[in-house]
């Protein structure tokens, strides 16, 4: 390995203790720690015993046995997808060593952050965490690398969104309802988008064809079909099929009737409400949208009950897998520096963003001619 593969690793190996002592002190003050901060958390409007009471409360009210599946098909949802990432990033980049577990287990940070953040900020967490743990790799490559993966669950997505709009029209209205009422201006805007982006390709097209030389290693496995239907199609498919696992588990939970039809509706309208909202997982938009999607099947009060509950447990799931994870992989000096430094990356990296932004807005001001 080189010079700066060594560094990275080294970044995120685990600092060991040296001591039993030394480790239980360190448990001891993390849980301090921990209350402290849901403490802060409960006096600045976040109320963190409240959702834990929550969801203790609806995790109750399930039989036992359909919460161990809910929760085994979520694990497997999400570990699969991390598995599609590194088939992308190893073929992508064959020489950096990279290793499986610690892809799965950038991605399950990931998908536990967005499940209490906004905007998606977990993925931002996740690409900073690849470049960290790759060797080489580039944020052109590792963008690539996720516009890669969303490939197919855009077109599973789309084709759900198809049937959602012809045969639940109503559902469908209750998140995107503007899309039919302004079908015109939709598509002015979509044609006005993409002259925007041609005008913007020209304009940039120097500096575009250096960034696209570093993407084009994140999206190497494109160039090979059978490498990309193996590595990432495959285990992408067995994780959707455990997504819709999930469903038909907390639908059948509920006694929910368990059919394409409803198990699509509840699909369509979640990916909906995640789309149209900010707040973090879509949460309260989600659950209008479900109960919405579910009418021909329960009343609202049960398609809500189910949608907090599903919502709720797989968020926990994927969290406490990512401490998990973390742990194992990593171990927690150099997983918990590792995650803080991804995050507080990708804070800085979004205000920076804004702040070149509003520099070429200030330079256009004063010099309109430049």
């Amino acid at each position: 390995m080189t010079q700066g593969a060594t560094t990275e690793v080294d970044r995120v190996s685990p600092l060991r203790d040296p001591s039993r002592r030394a480790r239980m002190v360190k448990v001891v003050s993390w849980i301090g720690g921990l209350a402290v901060l849901m403490i802060v958390l409960d006096l600045v409007g976040l109320n963190v015993l409240g959702w834990l009471d929550q969801l203790w409360t609806q995790i109750t009210s399930i039989p036992v046995q359909y919460l161990v599946a809910g929760v085994a098909l979520e694990v497997v949802h999400t570990t699969l997808s991390g598995v599609a990432y590194y088939g992308i990033l190893s073929y992508g980049y064959p020489d950096a060593g990279v290793t499986l577990w610690p892809i799965v287990t950038a991605y399950a940070v990931g998908v536990a952050m967005n499940g209490f953040l906004p905007a998606n900020l977990g993925s931002f967490v996740m690409l900073l965490m690849f470049l960290a743990i790759v060797p080489g790799a580039t944020f052109p490559g590792v963008l690539a690398a996720f516009l890669v993966n969303k490939i197919f669950f855009t077109v599973m997505g789309t084709l759900v969104y198809v049937y959602l709009f012809v045969s639940a029209g109503e559902a469908f209205d209750t998140e995107l309802g503007w899309i039919r009422d302004h079908g015109v201006l939709l598509l002015l805007l979509l044609v006005g988008a993409a002259a925007l982006v041609v005008v913007l390709v020209r304009v940039f097209w120097r500096r575009l064809k250096g960034l696209w030389a570093q993407a084009k290693q994140g999206g190497k496995i494109l160039e090979s079909p059978r490498a990309y239907a193996t590595r990432v199609l495959l285990p992408q498919i067995l994780s959707y099929a455990a997504k819709i696992g999930v469903i038909a588990v907390f639908l059948a939970a509920y006694s929910i009737p368990v059919t394409f039809n409803s198990v699509t509706h509840v699909m369509g309208s979640t990916s909906a409400a995640t789309v149209t909202t900010v707040t973090p997982g879509g949460v309260g938009v989600t659950q209008a949208a479900n109960a919405v999607a579910l009418r021909d099947y329960t009343d609202p009060a049960t398609a809500t009950a189910y949608s907090l509950t599903q919502e709720l447990v797989t968020t926990a799931t994927n969290v406490v897998l990512a401490l998990i994870l973390v742990l194992l992989v990593f171990g927690w000096t150099g997983g918990k520096g590792l995650v803080e430094e991804s995050y507080t990356g990708a804070k800085e990296k979004v205000r920076t963003t804004r702040e070149a932004s509003k520099e070429k807005r200030r330079r256009r001001r004063n010099h309109p001619q430049g």
